[in-house]
């Protein structure tokens, strides 16, 4: 088996499991861990996995988030239930912003609903699915492409958020720890922040599986947000101390 084709089959192995076992690996390819090691290090370093002892993983960590791919595939139904609950808040005629990322990708197609809209997003995803639907006015957001987040970054982006207003934009996010939300990549940071400044409202979106944990970087706190959507509600202290914080959750019905 060739290198690319067994480095393919370790993706579709992450895909079904989250994870995968270095030894496993060495004997069901039939190689050894040093070649096993060699793969993982070249797929972690485009962004697919993370390593760790004795394998990998594509669980979030505090500096990892794994490929669009991956998350693409995970949760279709918890994503549909926030985008519904995402989607009481738009109004025909109204101007919308969307982030990268599997779930609001989910919201982007659904917002079909709400045409005539503008939508202004940075997600591939999205713009190549509303690209040609009659009722959105599609302001797509340039700037560098990232495979892995299937989004426009850097410096152009930024620059044309700042330049653009909208009713409201939708964030999602892999980490919500007390008051405050996170994010692992920094250019993904910068411009989610970008979004929120430019929105008149903005709304968070986050499985309730990523409450409670923390990244790299500190995004916001959820004071900014107009309204948090969650698929679940969290354990029974998380939303206690968020009541006292004054936060309140929307909890999208499944």
């Amino acid at each position: 088996m060739k290198r690319e084709e067994r480095q393919q089959s370790i993706i579709n192995l992450l895909v079904e499991h989250k994870t995968v076992d270095l030894d496993d690996l060495a004997e069901r390819f039939t190689v050894s861990k040093m070649t096993i090691h060699r793969d993982l290090d070249d797929l972690e370093q485009a962004g697919v996995l993370r390593k760790v002892r004795g394998g990998a993983t594509i669980d979030a960590g505090t500096q990892f988030e794994s490929d669009f791919r991956f998350r693409e595939r995970q949760g279709h139904e918890e994503k549909l239930a926030m985008a519904r609950a995402a989607l009481e808040l738009v109004e025909p005629g109204m101007t919308v912003m969307v982030n990268d990322g599997s779930m609001a990708a989910v919201l982007g197609e659904m917002l079909l609903q709400r045409q005539p809209l503008t939508l202004i997003t940075n997600n591939a995803a999205i713009i190549d699915r509303l690209k040609s639907e009659s009722g959105i006015t599609l302001i797509a957001l340039g700037g560098i492409y990232s495979a892995k987040f299937n989004a426009f970054l850097g410096v152009v982006t930024e620059e044309a958020l700042s330049r653009l207003r909208a009713d409201i934009a939708f964030v999602s996010t892999p980490a919500v720890s007390g008051r405050l939300v996170y994010h692992m990549d920094d250019n993904i940071v910068r411009t989610k922040r970008a979004m929120i400044a430019s929105a008149a409202k903005s709304c968070l979106l986050v499985s309730h599986q990523r409450i409670g944990h923390t990244a790299l970087h500190v995004m916001a706190d959820l004071a900014d947000f107009d309204a948090v959507i969650t698929d679940r509600a969290p354990e029974a202290a998380i939303l206690e101390q968020l009541s006292r914080d004054g936060i309140t959750l929307t909890i999208a019905s499944t």
